[in-house]
C-alpha cells in the first residue's frame, strides 16, 4: 500500500490545484495494483476500483487517503465489467458538480458520476498541444464530448471551433465549459450530428487547419474502431487544408500506433506521420502501447 501513497503525495505536490491522477495501476506499472486508479478534481479524491477487494484492505486505503490534508473529500467507485458502478461518499463533502482546472483553463466535472467525470485526464497533453498549435485556424473537433479540445483550442487562438457529437446533452456541457472561461460564443458551433449522416454539413463548414478525432474505442451502436475509424479517415482529403494536421486519438489497449497509421497510410496517402504525442507522467504505462495513443499527420497534398 506504501507504493500507493507515495505516487499520491508526489502527485499533489504537482498537481498544484489541478486535475491530476493521483494513481494509476491500471498501466501496470504496480505490481498487485492494477485494479485501482485514484483521480484527483481538488479537493476531492476519487477511488475506482476495477475488481472487488477485501473491506480491511479499502479501509486501509481510505484511512491512508485521508493523512494527505489536501483531500477534504473522498468518493469510491466500485466497477466491474458489465455491472452498474456502485458510488459512496466516504467522508466530505462533494458536490453534484464543481468546477476543475487544467493548465489554467476551468471544466465543469462530476465526481460521483458512475463511468467519466465530463474531462479525460490521460488526454492532457493532447489539448496542450493543440492550444499550442491552433492560432488562427479553424479547428473541427469529432466526437467532441464536452469539448474539451474546443476550449484548449480557442485558449491557443482558434479563429473557430466546430464540435460533433451525437449526445446532445454533453455539447450542453461544451457550451458551459467556453462560458466558465468566457469564451466568445460566435467562434464556436455545436453540431448535435451523428457524424456519418452529417458530413455535408461539416464539410461546408471548413475547411480545417487542425482536426481531432477523438472517438471511444468501442461503443455499440455509435462507433467500433475496426469498422467506424476508416469511415472517419476516408473523409478527411475533404476536410483538411494543405498543411493542416490531423490529432487521431485512439485509446483501445488491444491496438497500437499502427493501427491508425496504416489505416492514414491506405486512405489519405496526401498525410504524412509526424509522431506521438508523449502521454502525461501521471499516467506511467509498461506497455506504452496499451495506453492512449495520440498521432499527429500533417497534409502535404
Amino acid at each position: 500500500m506504501q507504493v500507493v501513497f507515495e505516487s499520491v503525495s508526489q502527485q499533489l505536490s504537482q498537481a498544484a490545484g489541478d486535475v491530476r491522477r493521483l494513481f494509476h495501476g491500471r498501466g501496470h506499472c504496480y505490481e498487485g495494483f492494477e485494479h485501482l486508479v485514484i483521480d484527483w478534481f481538488a479537493p476531492v479524491a476519487v477511488v475506482r476500483l476495477y475488481r472487488a477487494a477485501e473491506p480491511q484492505w479499502l479501509e486501509a486505503l481510505f484511512e491512508g487517503l485521508r493523512q494527505f490534508e489536501q483531500v477534504e473529500a473522498l468518493v469510491f467507485q466500485q466497477r466491474a465489467r458489465g455491472q452498474e458502478a456502485v458510488n459512496e461518499v466516504v467522508w466530505g463533502e462533494v458536490a453534484a458538480e464543481q468546477v476543475a482546472t487544467e493548465l489554467g483553463l476551468n471544466y465543469q466535472v462530476k465526481p460521483q458520476k458512475n463511468q467519466n467525470s465530463g474531462l479525460f485526464l490521460d488526454m492532457r497533453n493532447g489539448r496542450q498541444w493543440v492550444r499550442e498549435h491552433a492560432n488562427g485556424l479553424r479547428v473541427l473537433n469529432l466526437f467532441s464530448y464536452t469539448c474539451s479540445f474546443s476550449v484548449a483550442a480557442l485558449a491557443g487562438g482558434a479563429e473557430h471551433v466546430v464540435n460533433v457529437d451525437m449526445a446532445r446533452n454533453m455539447l450542453n456541457v461544451g457550451r458551459e465549459n467556453h462560458r466558465l472561461n468566457t469564451m466568445d460564443a460566435s467562434q464556436v458551433t455545436y453540431l448535435g450530428y451523428d457524424i456519418f449522416r452529417s458530413w455535408k454539413r461539416i464539410r461546408q463548414l471548413g475547411p480545417y487547419g487542425v482536426v481531432v478525432i477523438d472517438p471511444p474505442s468501442f461503443q455499440p451502436g455509435s462507433f467500433i474502431a475496426e469498422k467506424d475509424y476508416r469511415r472517419v479517415v476516408r473523409r478527411l482529403p475533404e476536410l483538411v487544408e494543405v498543411g493542416g494536421t490531423v490529432v487521431a486519438c485512439h485509446n483501445d489497449p488491444a491496438t497500437g500506433t499502427a493501427f491508425i497509421i496504416e489505416l492514414m497510410q491506405q486512405e489519405c496517402p496526401g498525410f504524412r506521420f509526424e509522431g506521438r504525442l508523449a502521454n502525461p507522467e501521471d499516467f506511467p504505462e509498461q506497455e506504452p502501447e496499451k495506453g492512449l495513443k495520440v498521432m499527429l499527420f500533417k497534409r502535404e497534398l
